[in-house]
């Protein structure tokens, strides 16, 4: 496992749960609005132990109720599913976090009951998904990532990081569309800190009132929908 980044703690990265945070490295989109862009490319960052990952959650397993792996993109990791096997094994909830391009390798791990939550990113309309990811053809198995994820019996959400730069109504409107039926959507306000593309610094967010708006064109698809600023 290539872990770019261990949060001991986290109280809002898996909702209801106290659990700790494992961010892979490696990404197989290029989205330039990204806050984490250290963890797209093993080189330019220290990685962390994954042996000690382990033996500081095992210490921890009595307080700890459960661990999220995020990224990056977990699903290009090799060794993801026997990672997941050896936190199970330790009594935790996992939750994964993805941006869906791998339904055959999630369809792996909820199949093996190795996954408890899974968080989907739903980066845009389907149209504009290349314009957002900067990759050719990376709308291809989102689709069939949403199917599975809503036709499991696991906890789960969906969420878009969204900005005025990529994001309009339309688009909105599409993206509910592409969920249709789904529990839970979460919009997430783009915040102007470190991304990949520099130019998104100085890009501004939606404002507190267009984000309502936005949140009430997901409602007439999905069951529950709220805003995140973090």
């Amino acid at each position: 496992m290539k872990i770019g980044g261990f949060q001991k703690t986290t109280l809002i990265d898996y909702p209801g749960k106290i659990a700790a945070s494992i961010f892979t490295v490696g990404c197989n989109f290029r989205c330039g609005y990204c806050h984490n862009p250290d963890l797209i490319d093993s080189r330019n960052i220290i990685l962390e132990d994954g042996a000690n990952v382990l033996k500081y959650l095992e210490k921890r397993k009595h307080i700890l109720e459960g661990v999220v792996i995020s990224g990056g993109e977990p699903l290009l990791q090799k060794d993801l599913q026997d990672f997941i096997m050896q936190i199970k094994n330790l009594g935790f909830l996992v939750k994964l976090d993805t941006n869906g391009s791998n339904p055959q390798k999630l369809k792996q791990l909820l199949g093996r009951k190795l996954v408890d939550y899974v968080a989907m990113d739903i980066k845009n309309s389907l149209t504009k998904y290349d314009l957002t990811t900067n990759i050719k053809g990376s709308s291809k198995n989102i689709i069939d990532s949403i199917d599975l994820i809503m036709n499991s019996r696991v906890d789960y959400e969906f969420r878009s990081t969204i900005l005025p730069e990529l994001h309009n109504k339309k688009d909105i409107e599409e993206i509910g569309a592409m969920i249709k039926g789904a529990k839970k959507m979460f919009l997430q306000s783009f915040r102007q800190t470190i991304t990949l593309d520099k130019k998104y610094m100085s890009k501004r967010s939606f404002t507190g009132e267009e984000m309502e708006k936005l949140k009430a064109i997901i409602l007439t698809n999905v069951a529950s929908s709220e805003i995140r600023h973090y």
